[in-house]
Order: structure tokens, then C-alpha cells, then sequence
């Protein structure tokens, strides 16, 4: 490895808590779209949603690791600390395939003027936006 961080053998993978694996799995493949690529356990998913990892995980006590940290899938559905967004051409066209997959969103997509966004939730909670800038 060389002196750089990061460098090109690097790759960032989101890791998200769920609090059913199975459910997130079929999720994740039939309502985003993601690619399977492994799992383990039956307690984690890797995904690979257009070259961006995503991890599922169920939730867990610390670990030696992570002494100090417990994983949880969200909450408070109210309040959010991590999101996606999917950059798309056209978002009414993006709202209607999900929606018709099983996507649940907060509402129609809204027009900013100099974008336009909506937003929807995977089983857990966690946030994705769609948005296309005009």
C-alpha cells in the first residue's frame, strides 16, 4: 500500500442498521434496484447500487472494536442524520417506477425551480431523495 490516503485501491462503503435482514434484502433488490452481491450470515447484505457499496446490518452491542458503540436501526423517523440522494434525469419518470415497485414516498416530487426532489424511506426508516436538476 502507498503513502496515500485514500488511494485507488480504496472503496467507501455506507453501512446502514436494519431490524429485519430478509425484508431489507428484498427491499434493497426489487423496490431500489440495488445488485446482491453477498451475504453473510444472516446478518448482513452487501450491495452494489451503481458502483456505491451499501452494507445492511442488523443491529448489535459493542463490540471489542467498537467498545463504546451499539447499532440500531433508526429511531425516531422524525429526525435524520444520514441520507441518500440518487441523482436522476427525470424524477417524475424515477418517482413513478419506485412507487410502482412498492416505494413509499413522503410526496409527489416538488418543483424548487432549480431542482426538483422527492423523498422515500426503506423498511427501517432510512432516507433516499431523488432529484433532477433541471
Amino acid at each position: 500500500m502507498d503513502n496515500e490516503f485514500p488511494s485507488a485501491e480504496m472503496e467507501l462503503t455506507h453501512i446502514l442498521v436494519v431490524s429485519d435482514i430478509a425484508a431489507s434484502r428484498d427491499w434493497y433488490e426489487q423496490v431500489l434496484g440495488a445488485r446482491l452481491h453477498r451475504e453473510y450470515g444472516g446478518t448482513s447484505a452487501v450491495f452494489d447500487f451503481n458502483g456505491v457499496w451499501l452494507l445492511l446490518v442488523t443491529g448489535g452491542e459493542p463490540t471489542a472494536d467498537k467498545p463504546d458503540v451499539v447499532f440500531r436501526a433508526p429511531q425516531d423517523l422524525g429526525t435524520v442524520s444520514h441520507s441518500f440522494t440518487i441523482r436522476v434525469p427525470d424524477c417524475q419518470q424515477a418517482y413513478d417506477m419506485l412507487r410502482s415497485r412498492g416505494a413509499r414516498f413522503l410526496t409527489p416530487p416538488h418543483d424548487w425551480g432549480t431542482e426538483i426532489r422527492c423523498f422515500f424511506r426503506d423498511p427501517d426508516g432510512n432516507v433516499f431523495e431523488i432529484s433532477e436538476i433541471p
